[in-house]
C-alpha cells in the first residue's frame, strides 16, 4: 500500500469515527495497529484493544464530568487524607463507607468536630468516591444552600429548586452550625433534608455537638425534627477537637525558627576576614 493510499484510508477511518462518535478510536487506531503488527496480534485482539481504550476514556470523562457537576470547592480524595493526624477517625470505616452502601440504603452521614479536624476533606473525599461510581452528587455549604432556596422562593421557583436537589443521589451540606439560620432558611433546609429521608443519602458536617444545635435553629420544634431526620439510621463520626491544620502551622513555624537559628549560628561561627 502506497503512502498516499494509507493516508486516505486513515482519514476515512477518522471520518467514520467522527460519525460514530468514537474519538479515542480515531486518536489511537494507527498507533495500536502498529503495536499489533509488532506483537503479532490478530484482528480480534486489535479490535478488543481499540474498544477497551474507547471505554476507558469514556469512563474517565464520565467521572470527570460528575466531579465537575458536584461543584466541589477543592477536589480532595480519601487517598490524600492523613489518618495519622486524625486518630479519632477510623480509616477502615471511611473506606467502607466509600464503597457506597450508605448511598444505596439512603443513610445519612454526619461528621461532628471542631474546625480543622478534617470534616470537609472527608466529606469531599466521599463525594469524589461517589462520582467515581458514576453517581450524581452535589456539594454545598449550608449557607449557600439556604441562600439559593430563599432566592428561589422569592422568585416563585422554589419547587423547581427543590426538585433539582432531590435528583442528586448524594448531597454534601458543609459547615452546618457556623452561622445561625433565620426561620425561613431553617425551614427550607429542613425541607431538603426531610425530602431525602429514606430516599437518598446526605452528608452533613458540623462544628457543633447535637446538644448545641438549638443555637442554629430558631425553633426548638424544627431543631428536634431536623435531628430526628438526620440521626435516624445515620452514621455519626466524630473527628475530634484538636485542629491538625493548627498543629501543622505550629510545626511549620517551629521548623522555620529552627532553620533561622541554625543559619545564625553558622554565620557567627565563620571567622572574620583579615584586615
Amino acid at each position: 500500500m502506497s503512502a498516499t493510499d494509507r493516508t486516505l484510508r486513515e482519514e476515512s477511518v477518522r471520518q467514520h469515527c467522527r460519525l460514530l462518535r468514537l474519538p479515542t478510536v480515531a486518536a489511537q487506531f494507527s498507533r495500536l495497529a502498529e503495536e499489533a503488527v509488532k506483537q503479532q496480534y490478530g484482528p480480534v485482539r486489535y479490535l478488543e484493544a481499540l474498544l477497551a481504550a474507547e471505554l476507558e476514556e469514556r469512563e474517565r470523562s464520565a467521572i470527570a464530568r460528575r466531579i465537575f457537576e458536584a461543584k466541589l470547592p477543592r477536589v480532595k480524595t480519601l487517598e490524600e487524607f492523613d489518618f495519622s493526624q486524625a486518630p479519632q477517625v477510623s480509616a477502615a470505616r471511611i473506606h467502607q463507607l466509600a464503597e457506597g452502601s450508605y448511598i444505596q440504603k439512603a443513610e445519612p452521614l454526619v461528621f461532628v468536630g471542631e474546625p480543622g479536624t478534617g470534616k470537609t476533606h472527608l466529606a469531599t473525599g466521599l463525594c469524589v468516591a461517589a462520582c467515581r461510581q458514576r453517581r450524581r452528587a452535589r456539594f454545598t455549604t449550608a449557607t449557600a444552600l439556604v441562600n439559593e432556596l430563599v432566592e428561589a422562593k422569592h422568585l416563585n421557583q422554589l419547587s423547581r429548586a427543590l426538585g433539582r436537589w432531590s435528583r442528586y443521589e448524594l448531597i454534601v451540606i458543609d459547615e452546618l452550625g457556623y452561622v445561625p439560620l433565620a426561620e425561613v432558611g431553617a425551614e427550607l433546609l429542613f425541607q431538603v433534608i426531610a425530602d431525602r429521608a429514606e430516599k437518598a443519602a446526605v452528608i452533613v458536617t458540623t462544628n457543633l455537638p447535637f446538644s448545641e444545635w438549638p443555637q442554629v435553629f430558631p425553633s426548638a420544634r424544627l431543631c428536634k425534627a431536623m435531628l430526628d431526620r438526620l440521626t435516624d439510621r445515620a452514621h455519626i463520626l466524630e473527628t475530634g477537637t484538636e485542629s491538625f491544620r493548627f498543629r501543622r502551622t505550629v510545626a511549620s513555624r517551629q521548623k522555620n525558627t529552627a532553620r533561622a537559628r541554625a543559619g545564625a549560628e553558622v554565620v557567627e561561627e565563620r571567622p572574620s576576614a583579615s584586615p
